[in-house]
């Protein structure tokens, strides 16, 4: 074997093929399991962190992202440890301040990354610059990133600028991200070669295998001078994920290439991931295992998978083609921005709105607004002036760099937090500032003890995939008696009651299911005083998530409020809010009144905020559902009367 080829691979497997395939649902102990070995394979880094990890630990799977690195890194001791850092984005789906990015990286450095692939998805260098600083300054590798894509605008000399302005700010080495996996071998081998005439930093690869094209883009890339790819094993590889690398260290070592591979561990790690899929996805239902349709409408990977589950949700997945067809022009509308995040989210969900509404741009998510505006960026094309108008309004977009109007958001991170002892350290205040309803969630989840903690998101997830049988129920249900005692699982969702009950200031509680109730009274109220009573009917009482726990400050009624009269609807599928965040007054309270315009809740989906404006001047009767609550499409959210 020629060793002066050396062709050096990124395993993907425990960051971007679980984010690709299983919808980012791997635990800290699926990785625990086998990371040693993972270690041991040889591999040039392992991607294990940052993308939409660190989001759905604390969302979904109730664990701290913060705890999973440094476990890893205890772990992993040979092969350096990269992450995913979406610029002035960070890990969530806007810009922060620089100094909530500042103090992310040098805690993600302490706690264990080495590499830092650092993209932005407008490829706006004005949105890097912070995040090359900062990984500088605390001795990390910065690996700038092209975001690729297909469009009128993005030729080879576009990308060539790109790579410029980001080796002129002191990158070590540069990737080419197809996030969407459409790089072609042909214009694989002359953006790689376009590259290497100009730049002597290393270039790697990071090809998503959706089209097919993947492994022949890589091919021609390497024979053009790429020196790295990006794989993950076998049983997490293909479709919407990363090449295996199984298949890459046979092709690669076949044309005298040395990978540094050892094959029996990935073995290893193949088996151990082959018998965890099962109890993660149910089947294979990231097939078929090539879409070509993807060449023209370009959502990548890790989004596919979440917008046929978000279009389920909302009741619309026989839309699919149409909202497909409505990604290329909305994304034409937008200047052509490349499809990652968070650009995919709202290119993705304006297309949805603009479906399901029947009118394009009826509904307008707050965040397609500020896309306009310029507060994610430069979009690779100026948008339309007609366009900015029908957006914005009177409102004229921003040419400067967006975070110099964000002012440091640490000194006063925690003021509004109602319990800060919730928070532990400088860890938990990074989480609070870039998901702050979503990390209080956790923290209040892990405030509890261990025995009373509610199932998790991702557990109850599990249970509606593969069913979960009460222990003792009878196969024959005609057979069976009713079911008239609680259960284990009823526990939790008393706790919530309880919970509610005790924000409200409730004296006196009764839980009844079936003929079997029980009466609770507030301990320190005498019983002449026992007057303020709710009945709460119990039958069936399900197990509540951790992502329903009460907020904090938040006077949700115990049984939702029943409208007589005219209602205000949920346009779509998602999370009532009744404000902006956790620290903000409500939009609108019952008895109060709203202008036409006005808003008045927010309803949360597929990650975007989508303000809900009165249609007319309104009186708000009953707001007829909780803070925080899940809605479906068409629920009656207010009841109104018109002015």
């Amino acid at each position: 074997m020629n060793t002066n080829k050396r062709l050096r691979i990124t395993d993907t497997t425990i960051r971007d093929g679980h984010q690709s395939l299983w919808a980012t649902r791997m635990r800290t102990a699926d990785i625990m399991g086998i990371i040693d070995t993972v270690d041991q394979a040889g591999f040039y880094s392992l991607e294990v962190w940052g993308g939409a990890t660190f989001d759905v630990c604390l969302r979904f799977l109730m664990e701290n992202p913060w705890e999973r690195l440094r476990l890893m890194k205890q772990k992993a001791k040979k092969t350096p440890l990269q992450m995913l850092l979406r610029g002035q984005n960070v890990v969530g789906y806007k810009n922060y301040p620089d100094d909530v990015l500042d103090r992310f990286v040098e805690l993600a450095v302490l706690n264990g990354v080495d590499i830092f692939r650092i993209f932005d998805a407008l490829n706006d260098t004005r949105n890097l610059e912070a995040a090359f600083k900062a990984v500088k300054k605390y001795g990390g590798h910065v690996q700038g990133s092209l975001s690729y894509t297909i469009s009128p605008v993005h030729t080879f000399e576009k990308y060539l600028e790109y790579a410029r302005e980001q080796v002129q700010l002191g990158i070590d080495s540069l990737s080419i991200k197809d996030m969407a996996g459409i790089l072609s071998p042909g214009k694989a081998e002359e953006l790689v070669t376009a590259l290497r005439k100009e730049f002597t930093i290393p270039i790697q690869m990071h090809c998503h295998a959706t089209s097919g094209m993947s492994e022949s883009a890589y091919l021609a890339g390497v024979k053009a001078g790429a020196g790295a790819i990006d794989g993950a094993v076998a049983a997490l590889s293909g479709y919407s994920s990363q090449p295996a690398t199984e298949t890459l260290h046979a092709m690669f070592t076949s044309m005298g290439y040395d990978t540094g591979l050892d094959l029996d561990a990935i073995r290893k790690v193949n088996k151990y991931f082959e018998e965890l899929t099962p109890k993660r996805v149910k089947g294979k239902n990231y097939e078929p295992v090539v879409d070509t349709e993807i060449l023209e409408h370009q959502i990548p990977g890790g989004m596919i998978s979440n917008f046929r589950s978000q279009l389920q949700q909302q009741d619309a997945l026989d839309k699919l083609p149409e909202v497909l067809k409505e990604v290329v022009a909305v994304r034409g509308d937008l200047g052509f921005p490349p499809l990652v995040t968070p650009t995919s989210q709202i290119v993705g969900t304006q297309a949805v709105m603009n479906v399901l509404s029947g009118e394009r741009y009826k509904i307008v998510p707050q965040e397609v607004r500020s896309y306009v505006k310029g507060m994610y960026g430069r979009s690779p094309v100026p948008i339309s002036n007609e366009f900015i108008v029908k957006i914005l309004g009177d409102e004229k977009p921003i040419d400067h760099r967006p975070a110099d109007d964000l002012s440091p958001a640490l000194p006063t991170a925690t003021k509004n937090i109602a319990n800060p002892a919730l928070l532990h350290d400088d860890e938990d205040i990074i989480s609070y500032c870039l998901f702050p309803d979503v990390s209080m969630e956790y923290f209040k989840w892990r405030a509890l003890p261990e025995a009373k903690r509610p199932p998790t998101p991702a557990d109850l997830e599990l249970e509606a995939m593969f069913g979960k049988p009460r222990q003792g129920d009878k196969t024959n249900k005609e057979e069976s008696a009713p079911d008239k005692m609680l259960h284990p699982e009823d526990y939790a969702g008393i706790q919530t009651i309880l919970n509610t009950a005790s924000m409200l200031n409730l004296n006196e509680i009764t839980i009844s299911k079936g003929d079997f109730s029980i009466t609770m009274f507030s301990g320190d109220t005498p019983a002449t005083q026992r007057t303020k009573t709710e009945r709460v009917q119990a039958a069936p009482m399900p197990a509540k998530s951790a992502a329903s726990l009460p907020k904090a400050g938040n006077e949700s009624p115990v049984s939702a409020p029943v409208a007589t009269g005219e209602t205000i609807n949920a346009v779509i599928a998602g999370t009532f809010y009744r404000s902006p965040n956790e620290s903000s007054p409500a939009f609108i309270e019952e008895g109060s009144t709203a202008n036409q315009g006005d808003t008045i809740c927010i309803i949360e989906a597929m990650k975007l905020f989508n303000e809900i404006k009165a249609a007319f001047p309104v009186k708000i009767l009953k707001i007829l559902v909780a803070n925080g609550q899940k809605v479906t499409k068409g629920q009656p959210i207010m009841e109104i009367e018109r002015l």
